[in-house]
């Protein structure tokens, strides 16, 4: 049996592990918002990587404001160092999920094991990628390969956030940086035949219009800025999108819409408290909405404020009593590792070496971790892979295919051998 083979007959020899862990994640809720149960999520990665042979740190993001004493931001990162030099490769994976929501035909956080697939909150994105990438270092260990350099494991928090608390947390304190960090694995559910390079950007802004408010029963007497919003929602959909349709990235964003800039108005109030049963009787005074504009590297994000500071000054030039507080909430710059790096072409090759056919190059349509790692990490070498499934993160009866976790352990753990450059693959 060659060596290849001996390393996929021990990834095969630990699934039943992998599975699990997974399962026993899942069934901890680590609900964002508002940041439930990370402790107790962070001390069972802990344990694991323990009994494994990691050393094992938390590190709670201390400072700043989302850590608090009812929700406290706790990371893990496990470090395993064998004593022979080589690179230090980094794997991370975010511990917090979305909440369920409804429609589900299974308990959300119950890991049930039904046809092949476990079934949970988290699965796809992204629990089942911390167990692949815990559990395929694991298999190269008990196949007897001579791992080179450090392995880094960890579970951070708020990903589904921004992340500011978990991976820039690292960053920030020196954990996760150029000169330290080689290599960083992302465990994202991007598809497991598929290694991802980047993502496109985004920009959340806040726009509140202000109106007067005056008796429902003689609205010519207030300003309604519920009307007020309507008037720029309108305009965006009238000017902004259709600009944003004649654009498309050269980037390899999945699915092919994607490629192309988006808009969406994420959420909206406005007017006087109500009861359940009864509207106010007065003009709606206040209206506010959040917008995520999702940009492409070919655009810049000075040039996506512009856009929407022109159309807020246009209404404002043109509709007496428009009045409006326009705030930024976040943007983030795209990013992109270059296809010629090794980490991309030592897992494209690992793609094709358990698949078949050779590995997709890809960029998220959303932003995850990767901006943290070259922004505050200043690494450029990170790419996202893992097993679960793009179309699945975030939906109803959430799974995680047990065949798809499989295979993505033996690209990982043959992924890393190519990127050794398969260091005495005969001594196995």
């Amino acid at each position: 049996m060659g060596a290849e083979d001996r390393v996929l007959a021990a990834v095969d020899g630990v699934l039943g592990e992998a599975v699990e862990f997974c399962r026993e994640m899942v069934r901890v809720p680590t609900v964002n918002p508002p940041g439930a149960e990370y402790p107790r999520c962070a001390e069972l990665i802990g344990a694991r990587l323990r009994r494994l042979g990691y050393e094992v740190a938390y590190v709670p993001a201390e400072g700043l404001a989302e850590h608090t004493a009812g929700h406290p931001r706790i990371n893990v990162l496990g470090t395993l160092d064998p004593g022979r030099p080589g690179p230090t490769v980094h794997f991370n994976g975010h511990m917090d999920v979305v909440p369920a929501g409804e429609g589900w035909t299974r308990p959300p956080f119950g890991a049930v094991v039904d046809g092949g697939r476990i079934y949970g909150r988290g699965t796809a994105d992204m629990k089942a990628g911390i167990a692949a990438m815990v559990y395929a270092v694991e298999a190269l260990r008990r196949a007897g390969y001579p791992i080179p350099g450090r392995i880094e494991q960890s579970g951070t928090v708020d990903e589904e956030s921004g992340g500011f608390a978990g991976v820039a947390y690292l960053c920030q304190k020196g954990l996760i940086r150029a000169g330290r960090t080689d290599y960083v694995v992302v465990a994202e559910p991007l598809d497991p035949d598929r290694v991802c390079i980047g993502h496109r950007g985004v920009y959340w802004f806040e726009v509140t219009a202000r109106g007067r408010v005056a008796h429902g029963s003689m609205p010519h007497l207030g300003v309604n800025a519920i009307e007020l919003m309507g008037l720029f929602i309108d305009r965006l959909r009238r000017e902004l999108k259709p600009r944003l349709e004649g654009r498309k990235t050269a980037l390899p964003v999945v699915p092919e819409a994607a490629r192309r800039p988006s808009l969406n108005v994420n959420g909206i109030v406005g007017g006087q408290t109500q009861t359940e049963t009864l509207p106010t009787p007065c003009v709606a005074d206040l209206c506010r909405a959040v917008f995520d504009r999702r940009f492409i590297p070919e655009e810049t994000a000075a040039e996506v404020r512009r856009e929407v500071e022109d159309i807020l000054r246009e209404i404002k030039a043109e509709v007496k009593g428009f009045d409006y507080e326009w705030r930024d909430l976040m943007v983030v710059e795209p990013v992109v590792t270059d296809a010629a790096s090794p980490l991309v072409r030592a897992f494209v090759r690992a793609v094709k070496q358990v698949y078949g056919y050779e590995g997709t190059v890809v960029a998220s349509p959303g932003t995850y971790d990767h901006k943290h790692v070259r922004r505050l990490g200043g690494i450029e070498h990170c790419i996202a892979y893992g097993p679960g499934r793009l179309g699945l993160a975030h939906r109803p009866d959430e799974y995680v295919e047990v065949e798809d976790l499989r295979r993505a352990m033996g690209v990982i753990a043959l992924g890393l051998i190519n990127l050794w450059g398969g260091e005495k693959p005969d001594a196995i």
